[in-house]
């Protein structure tokens, strides 16, 4: 609250009050400002700010929306193993695709033998400094315990470092972020009654300060969770007209929430490179997005057979095939 007190000629005071705080957003620079991996205890550390993806995941339907296709394809496509089951391999998959980094753990008989094959969670997984081992870190429970069984790890290079892979979709952030604070400024907006920000001035001479508390109290407690800067302005002995509300930008609050939403749903979907036909989203012209069935095609040669040769590689350093998938049936030749 800022308030601003002056002394007017009749001895009373000038009140200015304004109502609504500024609220701290999330940077998308802050989480991938790194561009290294430090270096801590034992381990290395993510190149960005690993809680902060994760927080990320469900900030808006779109960008949950674009990595649930991506699984639905990979875990509709794959061929259960008793190895490696549906369940098990849905985790691998999404922490790929939210973090660009996959663990493995190899779960080996006293023979060598492979009894399983676990995911590990990559927010919990650390890469050793030394050596090619690997931690299992929770700063909640204390120091990181190593993996003794081998643990392989799948992500894309980075171009600042090769220890961690680097979600591509960082480009979009400040698009995610910006969807979710419309939705959130339109939320306040209709629990604050629909009402933009305005200035109550009072200029009719109340006849204690008390009453001036009271009315300043009223404003204040009258408001929801703060969207708009709101101010209440007290000047004894003014004109007539002693009480105003002036509203202030209500037309701006109207006319911006649906452009800004279209424009940062295509930025987050171009990060993601995924077709809007494929998550339900509905187009805004009447010739809409095109063939379904020819997105989806392009959409699985480009993105879902590249993640499945990235799974694949699994076999290749188990020695065994245990992860295969189905053909996708739209690709199938129709003669």
């Amino acid at each position: 609250m800022t308030d601003t007190d002056e002394k007017a000629s009749s001895g009373k005071k000038i009140i200015m009050h304004s109502f609504g705080d500024p609220e701290p957003v999330l940077d998308g620079r802050s989480m991938f400002e790194y561009e290294f991996c430090p270096m801590y205890q034992n381990h290395y550390e993510y190149p960005y700010d690993i809680d902060a993806v994760a927080k990320l995941y469900h900030a808006t339907s779109h960008h949950t929306s674009a990595l649930i296709t991506k699984r639905n394809v990979l875990v509709s496509l794959y061929k259960p193993h008793p190895k490696l089951s549906r369940k098990a391999f849905i985790s691998l998959v999404i922490n790929l695709l939210v973090f660009d980094n996959a663990y493995v753990q190899v779960v080996r008989n006293r023979l060598g033998g492979i009894l399983e094959l676990r995911p590990k969670l990559a927010r919990n997984t650390r890469k050793s400094i030394k050596g090619d081992g690997y931690y299992h870190v929770d700063y909640r429970q204390g120091a990181a315990i190593e993996y003794n069984e081998q643990i392989i790890h799948l992500y894309n290079p980075d171009i600042n470092q090769e220890i961690y892979g680097v979600p591509d979709y960082l480009s979009s952030v400040n698009a995610i972020t910006l969807n979710e604070a419309a939705t959130l400024f339109r939320r306040r907006y209709y629990k604050n009654g629909a009402h933009a920000g305005y200035i109550l001035h009072v200029s009719d001479p109340l006849s204690t300060q008390k009453d001036v508390d009271d009315l300043e109290d009223a404003v204040r407690e009258s408001k929801g969770a703060g969207n708009f800067k709101n101010l209440f302005m007290y000047t004894p002995n003014g004109k007539p007209d002693g009480v105003k509300v002036i509203p202030l930008a209500e037309v701006a609050a109207k006319d911006e929430f649906a452009n800004i939403k279209i424009a940062s749903r295509d930025d987050t979907l171009a990060g993601h490179r995924v077709p809007p036909q494929l998550m339900g989203v509905v187009p805004n012209n009447a010739g809409g997005f095109g063939d379904t069935k020819k997105a989806a095609e392009v959409f699985y040669y480009h993105e879902i057979l590249t993640l499945q040769n990235m799974l694949l590689d699994i076999n290749d350093q188990v020695g065994e095939e245990i992860i295969s998938f189905n053909e996708y049936e739209l690709t199938k030749s129709q003669e």
